[in-house]
């Protein structure tokens, strides 16, 4: 068997998917695409295998189930559903009557709004069973009744944007922070999608007065949250410690969108063996090494999550602590992956979540990654647009030996000179002088150790703080 054969009998045992849009106005069918095309990416990172698209053009999402009702004929159609959003039907196990239906219906759209405005999509490959789908994903926020009438409408499990993008996280946290903030998310997600069981009705019917089983069920989750925050709290106050620690190290953080490279360019400038895949939020945990070959004082850089379009407000909100690192940083590099088409929208989009987390004030530089996969003369075009950015490929050796440089050059360029007299009895200074800063010289006299040093204004203000008054004496450059 051939290494196609084997991708091929890989690709076929995947669970299927079905992507479903609606086209509202004022969005470009540019951008359209674009927002499918990257939900069909983070729906193939959950393991699935997109094989169609159900798409619709409308002023507003029809409120019972996104759709109108022509279009959820048809999407039902596909999935073996019932097609009726206000009844629980048990799901249509006919295929061949499933597949003359909609051969028949001819994937049209009809011009009345409720019944299927716009244009759908005709990509329907017939040889796919309906039993084989197993999801339906949605490219928008929706409302749990939304959700609910989709899946009843469909006969199978729906998520929106929003739940696509949790459960990606979900199963991608690996360290215990992580995990406890993408549950705190996936909690506050879940919670009001919470659903009455018989069992539950039961139970209600039979005590009379007091807790229903759905509001029991929801008074566990918000029990849950505050469990695990207060469990984060804990294990973020460590973190900060060590933050603390590193306050008057020279941090470099890492941040762009999700798979623009900054988990390669990670590994290429410090030399750690952190977790490299192409595919969407493969790092959620913060990684903090050093430069390497290491400098004096050490440059510290940290690879942070991804950003994405439409990043969910609870998982900016649970990830605060491990964006803190992007805030806190002396020197952000904006990685954007140059060879994708919608790298500008990508670049607006990382722009606005560093807004909303307090790290728009910290400098910082555009790096263009993986110029590898450009034309020379898209190459020449992209350099026109962004003269002042740093264009690289994080596989390229002297790319990667090229941008370490100018990281140095970078914190170096606002340094300041200055002779530091350290005392005697502070000698433990001395130590500290060298880690933090560039020690040009030194002598002793009778006084103490005159030191010469070169090193950011902050941190020159912060020694002599800890020195007595006159110890600190500017050089000229």
């Amino acid at each position: 068997m051939t290494l196609e054969d084997r991708a091929a009998l890989l690709v076929s045992t995947l669970p299927k998917a079905l992507l479903v849009g609606v086209k509202l106005p004022g969005v470009s069918d540019a951008e359209f695409e674009s927002s499918l095309d990257e939900l069909e990416r983070l729906v193939r990172t959950l393991g699935y295998q997109v094989v169609s698209r159900v798409t619709q053009t409308r002023s507003t999402l029809a409120p019972a189930a996104v759709l109108g009702e022509g279009k959820l004929a048809e999407l039902a159609a596909f999935t073996g559903g019932s097609g009726d959003a206000g009844v629980e039907v048990p799901r249509v196990k006919d295929k061949a009557r499933i597949r003359r239906e909609a051969v028949e219906a001819g994937h049209t759209v009809a011009s009345d709004e409720d019944a299927g405005e716009g244009e759908g999509e005709g990509a329907w490959d017939a040889s796919i069973e309906t039993q084989e789908l197993q999801l339906v994903a949605v490219d928008h926020e929706i409302s749990p009744s939304q959700l609910r009438n989709l899946e009843r409408a469909t006969g199978i499990s729906t998520l929106d944007r929003t739940g696509v993008i949790i459960e990606i996280f979900h199963r991608h946290a690996h360290s215990r922070e992580a995990r406890m903030q993408v549950e705190i998310a996936r909690l506050r997600y879940e919670s009001p999608r919470v659903r009455e069981s018989p069992r539950g009705k039961e139970r209600q019917a039979g005590r009379g007065a007091g807790e229903a089983g759905l509001e029991l069920d929801r008074r566990k989750i918000r029990d849950r949250i505050a469990e695990l925050k207060e469990q984060l709290e804990a294990v973020q106050k460590e973190y900060s410690v060590r933050r603390a620690k590193r306050q008057e190290a020279r941090r470099v953080a890492l941040v762009g969108y999700t798979n623009a490279g900054k988990s390669s360019l990670m590994r290429a400038l410090t030399g750690s063996d952190v977790y490299v895949e192409n595919k969407l939020f493969a790092t959620l945990d913060t990684t903090v090494r050093a430069l390497s070959p290491e400098v004096l004082p050490r440059i510290l850089v940290s690879d942070t999550v991804g950003f994405i379009k439409k990043l969910p407000h609870d998982l900016v909100a649970s990830f605060k602590s491990t964006l803190d690192e992007a805030s806190e940083a002396s020197l952000l590099l904006h990685v954007v992956d140059a060879s994708d088409p919608n790298w500008e929208s990508q670049m607006f989009v990382t722009r606005e979540v560093l807004t909303e987390i307090g790290a728009h004030a910290v400098p910082s530089c555009l790096v263009m990654n993986k110029i590898d996969c450009l034309g020379e003369g898209d190459l020449l075009a992209l350099r026109a647009r962004q003269p002042d950015a740093w264009f690289l490929s994080a596989k390229s050796a002297t790319d990667v030996a090229l941008l370490r440089q100018r990281i140095i050059d970078q914190f170096e360029s606002s340094y300041v000179k200055a002779e530091v007299l350290v005392p005697f009895s502070e000698q433990r200074l001395l130590a500290e002088l060298h880690a933090s800063m560039s020690v040009l010289g030194t002598r002793y006299e009778e006084a103490g150790v005159f030191v010469h040093v070169r090193c950011e204004p902050l941190a020159l203000t912060r020694l002599a703080e800890r020195l007595p008054k006159g110890s600190v004496t500017m050089l000229p450059d």
